[in-house]
């Protein structure tokens, strides 16, 4: 008996044993099920936010474009209407000493890079009482910087446009006129970045591109008032500009006094936040020298060795670039401050996602663009123009190429910006950039016709882009062999299909100039159209597109 009581104890044990592992796995299972859910509920929660924030970006270029469609009717009405009041001379000369105050504000380009990623980045992790902080160090910076570029261009500047540059006699006290204009207007614009850079870290694009309109229409009324005012025309649109520069930049300030709690400056004395802050700027300070050097040290040589004719030339190519890269310069500003949040976030890989997306499609909006123009510059140029000064179409056709390679290293500088770390990467690339200067000086003084500075700037660019992709990969935020393969050689692909193409069949068309005009600028963008979307986007971004049209038909 005592032994059958034994037995029956241990099974009882046994069974509570059991039924105890039973609970203990069913709590298990319960706890792993409640950490799947909270991760497929965080999962969801990212992908929600990445689709808003996509949505964003959408919403933003598209309110960007409207704001481009207006400005580039505009500007290039303007710009024609300007290189026929002032002549070809004077429009050279506008553009050579524009060049000068332009050369100087490489003190303003480094800290306006560096207020825009502080101010994204600190939005990025909600910190709401950093980023007041940042305004105001930021604003005290503007303020010394619009302070000592007004120094160097009264001394520095002032003695180059009047001992160095190019310049009939009989227009130097014009051109100084327009020197002090642009002066004074530099000096307005970049006491104003930290609020321009607050419109831009907040993504209210429709208040950016409502400035923007009423900029453009202003100078439009400006182009009008030089036709009918008598005296001479270069002294008088230098003179009715600088008005605007002024209003536009105090309506930046006044929004942003209304609609941003972080924009009431109040004095702020943090020494290892401006260490930290100027410090990131010094190195911008070097990468942004070298891109200044890189256009207008150009333009300044251009002048020195051939005079302001072709500067007239290279300022209607650079008329045209401009328009056109709007398109994607657009799409990046909307997309850029997503680069700098998400890497705030520490989400790398949809910042990688992004970074990869918006070298693409900037540079497959910008082929769409310029495949037409590059394949009848001549004749549009003749349109516009009427008189085409010399080297216009050969300068017009090499900046688009250019403008092709640069739109690839919009989101990789963005994402470079993100990091903060940029001292080796502005050091390498900064340094591949400022080659230009001494290349195109040495290639000049042997003889080379002006083109060649085109060239040069060409085959820099190109070898940036590749020193920008490993050295972002060293950084740990780009994978450089993913984006070869996804990104170049997928639009060498959809370029050299696209040309082929083009080329081939384009020959066989020949109807009045007009009508082959439009039947060529059809074909082309129907074949670029086609060849981008069967071989140019990924499967996610095809749906996205089918979606879109499908919804649109629903709707």
């Amino acid at each position: 008996m005592a032994r059958g009581k034994g037995k029956a104890t241990k099974t009882k044990k046994q069974k509570y044993i059991s039924k105890a592992g039973v609970i203990s796995h069913h709590k298990s299972l319960a706890r792993s099920g409640e950490m799947n859910l909270k991760k497929e509920i965080g999962d969801n929660q990212h992908q929600s936010s990445d689709s808003e924030s996509n949505k964003k970006i959408a919403k933003n270029t598209a309110l960007l474009y409207v704001r481009m469609l207006l400005t580039m009717f505009v500007s290039l009405y303007t710009s024609r209407v300007v290189l026929k009041v002032l002549g070809v001379d004077n429009f050279g000369i506008y553009n050579v000493v524009g060049g000068i105050v332009i050369m100087l504000s490489f003190l303003n380009s480094a800290m306006s890079s560096a207020t825009q990623r502080y101010f994204s980045f600190q939005l990025g992790k909600k910190d709401y009482k950093q980023l007041k902080k940042i305004f105001s160090i930021t604003v005290n910076i503007h303020f010394f910087i619009a302070l000592l570029v007004v120094l160097l261009a009264e001394t520095l500047g002032l003695w180059f446009l009047n001992s160095i540059l190019n310049i009939p006699e009989t227009r130097m006290v014009a051109a100084n006129c327009v020197y002090q204009f642009s002066v004074a207007t530099l000096f307005m614009t970049v006491v104003t970045v930290p609020y321009n850079a607050a419109i831009i870290a907040h993504e209210r694009m429709n208040i950016y591109a409502y400035i923007s309109i009423f900029e453009v229409l202003a100078k439009l009324v400006v182009v009008y008032l030089i036709q009918v005012l008598d005296g001479d025309k270069l002294t008088i649109y230098a003179t009715l500009l600088f008005p605007i520069a002024t209003f536009v930049p105090a309506i930046y300030w006044f929004y942003c006094k209304r609609n941003f709690q972080e924009c009431s400056y109040s004095w702020v004395w943090d020494r290892d936040k401006y260490k930290e802050i100027l410090s990131y700027a010094g190195w911008n300070l070097w990468g942004n020298l070298a891109v200044v050097g890189f256009d207008q040290g150009i333009n300044l040589l251009l002048n020195i060795f051939f005079g302001p004719t072709v500067n007239a030339a290279r300022g209607v190519a650079y008329q045209v670039n401009s328009a056109i890269s709007n398109f994607v310069s657009n799409f990046q500003l909307a997309l850029n401050p997503q680069i700098f949040k998400s890497y705030a976030a520490n989400k790398l890989e949809y910042m990688q996602r992004l970074v990869f997306q918006g070298s693409r499609l900037s540079y497959y909006l910008l082929l769409l663009l310029t495949l037409p123009v590059l394949f009848q510059t001549e004749l549009i140029l003749r349109w516009w123009l009427k008189v085409v000064p010399d080297y216009t179409v050969t300068f017009t056709q090499l900046i688009l190429i250019n403008a092709l390679i640069t739109s690839l290293s919009g989101s990789l500088i963005t994402a470079a910006q993100a990091t903060g770390r940029i001292r080796v990467y502005q050091s390498i690339v900064g340094g591949i950039l400022l080659l230009n200067v001494p290349l195109s000086y040495i290639f000049l003084k042997s003889g080379s016709s002006p083109s060649s500075t085109m060239i040069i700037m060409i085959v820099i660019n190109f070898l940036a882009l590749i020193a920008r992709l490993f050295l972002l990969q060293r950084l740990g935020v780009l994978n450089s062999y993913l984006y070869i393969k996804r990104v170049i050689l997928n639009v060498f692909l959809v370029t050299a299909l696209v040309v082929g193409i083009v080329y081939s069949f384009i020959s066989f068309i020949s109807f009045d100039e007009f009508y082959e005009f439009v039947f060529r600028s059809i074909f082309i963008e129907s074949i670029s159209v086609l060849c981008i979307y069967l071989v140019g986007l990924s499967q996610d971004e095809k749906f996205y597109i089918r979606s879109l049209f499908f919804n649109k038909k629903t709707d």
